[in-house]
């Protein structure tokens, strides 16, 4: 990479997903294994895709141990349906999608549908749930005739576990598709997730710092593959799924060799796709994208991001490195044209109605400087809301039902905190160093280090208890998280 490149992205002069730039989240280890990969040239094939038939999914899922070669090593990894990613589910609004769930993993599990505007009681989205060691607990979502198309994907949220299930390989995605999903050449589903091996087969585990700074592998994978082959038509417009299933990395991502427009964020469209060379998604973020690749050299790259604080610890970057994740053989072919259909699907923009009531919410994680404390106290405890830990028996916040809220999201901590909202998105208001005038939604809005960002929610559709929380994953399973009741 040059230094003007360098220089240029240090300023992050580009389209930063998750309300602001999203640089600074943890660098927990890019090792050598992750720059110069032993098992490459893969097909780049994708998950089973499950789709809906006459207004129904009906899903036998099962969790459980599996042996899987993962940068030429035998590694024994957590699986659904014997796969990681696990199948894609597909549906359409109005849709019922029923999934009987089996845990054969040995500790407990549950399943969240990230992104998806459902209900969070029930047997539908609820995170309490917990599903113990071989027990079967059927799910059933309800998707309203009026949901939004996009991306969205499931993994556990067993708190407490979530951090090392989705870094063994629980995930998956998730599509909802209606009149308005574009006709494409292709449409792919690309899950971009990292792990580490230990040397005796197992997923390693993290240790203090490792869950501090947020756990990061040393093998990036799509779709469970190191550096697949993709072999796309030259000048054929595709659609790209990007999923970002890591549980602390930040992606920052590049095409050579490729036109690129961004259709949406985290399932909310832009008014207008936006043209784009680079985009860094935080973790839980999707981002939807039109591709088409105009070069037979073509790739997409991730660079690592030096972290300030990493100080060069435990193999953190400690300088720009690009890293080929996909690889691509085009064939030539006859250029094909996208259709996108008018958006009928239109958000509200928030900032024009009145809120019912203004909150704070303060994001706060032990610094550097308190570790040797630390090595004596565990982190426990030390990740917290509003000065509070996560307590499972404990409403933070209570809501009334279609009302709008502003929050004030104000991270006091020397690192980004990604913050996701369950079942209802967030519209941004202000973020740093941006100015928002279109209507923007996420459901993972990048909060950076020392920094504010201000969003604005309406409870619409549902009512029940949820959860907030810091997507670093161990975060929070370390206790950044709270519930809020929605009545």
């Amino acid at each position: 990479m040059s230094n003007k490149t360098k220089k240029q992205l240090s300023r992050r002069n580009f389209l930063a997903i998750g309300g602001a730039v999203a640089g600074t989240a943890a660098i927990a280890g890019v090792s050598y294994s992750l720059l110069n990969p032993t098992n490459q040239a893969q097909s780049g094939s994708e998950p089973e895709r499950l789709v809906s038939k006459n207004g129904a999914l009906g899903i036998s899922l099962v969790a459980a141990m599996t042996s899987k070669v993962i940068n030429g090593k035998t590694a024994k990894v957590m699986t659904y349906n014997g796969t990681s990613p696990g199948p894609t589910w597909v549906a359409k609004p109005g849709d019922v999608i029923t999934v009987d769930f089996t845990n054969n993993l040995g500790d407990s599990t549950n399943l969240h549908t990230h992104g998806l505007h459902v209900s969070p009681e029930g047997n539908s989205d609820n995170t309490f749930i917990e599903v113990k060691d071989g027990e079967t607990f059927t799910y059933k979502y309800q998707i309203p005739e009026n949901h939004k198309e996009g991306t969205f994907w499931y993994h556990p949220h067993h708190h407490g576990m979530v951090a090392p299930q989705v870094f063994a390989g629980l995930y998956g995605g998730i599509i909802i598709e209606n009149d308005e999903t574009p006709k494409v050449e292709e449409d792919r589903v690309v899950i971009i997730s990292d792990i580490s091996i230990a040397s005796d087969g197992n997923v390693a585990g993290a240790n203090m710092m490792s869950k501090m700074m947020g756990r990061e592998g040393e093998v990036l994978l799509v779709n469970g593959q190191v550096q697949p082959v993709m072999e796309p038509k030259m000048w054929s417009v595709e659609r790209w799924r990007i999923i970002n299933s890591c549980t602390s990395r930040n992606l920052d991502l590049a095409l050579t060799g490729a036109k690129a427009m961004v259709l949406g964020i985290d399932g909310n469209k832009y008014s207008q796709p936006r043209d784009l060379k680079r985009v860094t998604i935080a973790p839980g973020n999707r981002v939807d994208l039109l591709v088409t690749v105009t070069d037979k050299e073509a790739s997409l790259t991730y660079t690592t991001v030096p972290h300030p604080d990493a100080m060069g610890m435990m193999g953190s970057a400690t300088e720009y490195k690009d890293y080929p994740l996909v690889k691509f053989q085009p064939s030539k072919a006859a250029a094909s044209i996208a259709s996108l259909a008018p958006m009928s699907f239109v958000q509200p923009d928030l900032r024009s109605l009145p809120v019912s009531a203004k909150r704070t919410f303060k994001l706060w994680m032990p610094s550097m400087n308190n570790m040797m404390d630390m090595m004596s106290t565990g982190l426990e405890g030390q990740f917290i809301i509003n000065g509070k830990p996560f307590d499972g028996t404990r409403i933070d916040t209570s809501s009334a039902a279609n009302s709008v809220e502003e929050w004030t999201l104000v991270n006091e901590s020397t690192m980004d905190h990604p913050f996701h909202l369950h079942v209802w998105d967030q519209q941004l208001v202000s973020v740093p160093n941006r100015l928002i005038q279109e209507v923007e939604y996420q459901d993972v809005v990048n909060v950076p280090a020392k920094s504010k960002v201000v969003v604005r929610v309406q409870f619409s559709d549902f009512a029940g208890m949820t959860v907030y929380h810091c997507h670093i994953l161990d975060h929070e399973d370390l206790g950044m998280m709270g519930i809020i009741n929605v009545i």
